[in-house]
């Protein structure tokens, strides 16, 4: 029978509040780092994740993924890589993931499935193979830890012998700084991410104690074993009061093994600025393909799963800010290398925003064009939609480019291209608009010599 936990009692409180001191962050040299229960950004601005996991080591193709989770308002993206229990996710290929997380301007946590269920699993790889893997991408992980948190193992440990999680986990640390890696480090919990033995959450104290960076944050996976409000919230409070960070590295509204109460879920995590990550986008198999957001990677056709992440209560929609690493500086190019760093100068000022002058008319919609970033052969735009005096149920809005302008990705509408004319339109989640409701979406750009601002023209329906 599934063991399960109440609140702690106050002898465990009373260890955990004891511990606080030696909780306290000794901030990272660069990038990502943890203070006390908190993520923050190098500039000391609190950073608290919301998005979803992309299982890209079986959909390697599916690279069209990163801008789609990122047009539902994502913030970060969890990515499953493999160094070699499937097929090897090589350098050049983390590589280019990391070069589309900054694309589309999301924090990527990149985590190493090869552990996953070690000690039940068959083939499950140790926590030392994890570091060996990520050592052998030193040299693509270097200098990303600005965007980059590195997810040592998921779920390294299944319900056999459950306790060894914690020397391998304090080893695998100590491995990765020895190493060199300044990144913030995301380390799950045994019995499948779970943590229903408690191991993770007695010993996170002495785990990130023997941090030398202090810079781990811990990661639960929330499924049939959280399915009330009172085990959500005892756990997430656990790790409150002992002053230590906590994310949400997984979880869903269904499961196997039991319901998860995902309305306590993410509702505890909004009030406690706690970060959580669905489980997943789109490819899952072996009888749990209800966890799929979307249905065959299309992000028209979101699943209720989907809907419930991105559009419920305290969902990614409207409680994701994205980090403001981003703010102010393009977004990596394409064709750049993926070790070039998006804060090259632009050449003209982010705050020189252009704009057109709404067009449409009163009881239909408007639109409002503006270039909020622009640099050297590459821009950010941002369209307005806006609602007349009655309520619309979709919205078109179309514009040509006169200088030559083109349109390489957008996020928040389906947008075509014929020639210089561009076709905007709603997607599922935006199109219906009250009366004087707007709405908007955004993309980026290439231009050449100039760079003027079309007018524009909206048409509701």
């Amino acid at each position: 029978m599934r063991t399960r936990f109440i609140a702690a009692g106050a002898a465990v409180l009373a260890l955990l509040m004891s511990v606080i001191a030696m909780t306290q962050s000794a901030q990272a040299a660069t990038g990502l780092h943890v203070s006390g229960t908190k993520i923050l950004e190098a500039n000391g601005t609190d950073f608290v994740m919301r998005g979803t996991s992309h299982a890209h080591t079986w959909y390697a193709s599916q690279t069209s993924s990163f801008a789609n989770i990122k047009s539902l308002g994502a913030n970060t993206v969890r990515v499953v890589l493999s160094g070699g229990r499937w097929t090897a996710n090589s350098a050049s290929d983390v590589s280019n993931v990391i070069s589309l997380c900054k694309q589309n301007r999301l924090i990527c946590v990149l985590e190493n499935h090869d552990t996953t269920g070690y000690g039940e699993q068959s083939g499950a790889y140790t926590l030392d193979q994890a570091v060996d893997y990520w050592v052998g991408l030193k040299s693509v992980l270097t200098g990303q830890e600005n965007y980059v948190v590195i997810n040592i193992g998921n779920e390294p440990y299944g319900n056999n012998n459950p306790s060894a999680w914690t020397s391998a986990t304090k080893n695998a640390i100590s491995r990765m700084r020895t190493a060199g890696f300044q990144h913030m480090l995301m380390v799950d919990a045994p019995n499948w991410g779970q943590d229903w033995q408690f191991v993770m959450r007695d010993n996170a104290a002495s785990i990130f104690a023997g941090d030398p960076q202090k810079n781990t944050v811990f990661s639960i996976h929330m499924y049939g074993v959280f399915d009330t409000a009172a085990e959500v919230t005892a756990y997430l409070q656990a790790f409150q009061t002992a002053g230590l960070p906590l994310v949400i590295g997984e979880f869903g509204n269904m499961h196997s093994d039991g319901d998860p109460d995902e309305d306590t879920i993410m509702a505890q995590a909004q009030s406690r600025g706690v970060g959580y990550l669905g489980w997943s986008w789109s490819g899952n198999g072996g009888g749990v393909e209800y966890l799929d957001q979307v249905t065959n990677f299309n992000v028209s056709q979101l699943t209720s799963w989907g809907q419930r992440l991105f559009n419920g209560a305290n969902g990614i929609k409207s409680t994701a800010k994205e980090a403001t690493i981003y703010s102010g500086q393009p977004p990596v190019s394409p064709s750049a290398s993926p070790s070039a760093s998006p804060s090259a100068s632009p050449s003209a000022s982010p705050s020189a925003s252009p704009s057109a002058s709404p067009s449409g008319g009163a009881k239909g919609c408007s639109a409002t064009y503006k270039v909020t970033n622009q640099w050297g052969g590459g821009f950010q735009g941002e369209v307005t939609v806006k609602a007349g005096s009655s309520a619309v149920s979709g919205w078109t809005v179309t514009w040509t480019y006169a200088n030559g302008q083109t349109i390489t990705q957008a996020w928040n509408a389906t947008v075509t291209s014929s020639g210089s004319s561009i076709t905007a339109k709603n997607v599922s989640y935006n199109g219906g608009l009250g009366a004087g409701a707007s709405t908007s979406f955004g993309f980026l750009g290439s231009w050449n010599g100039t760079n003027s601002v079309p007018a524009v023209s909206c048409t509701a329906s």
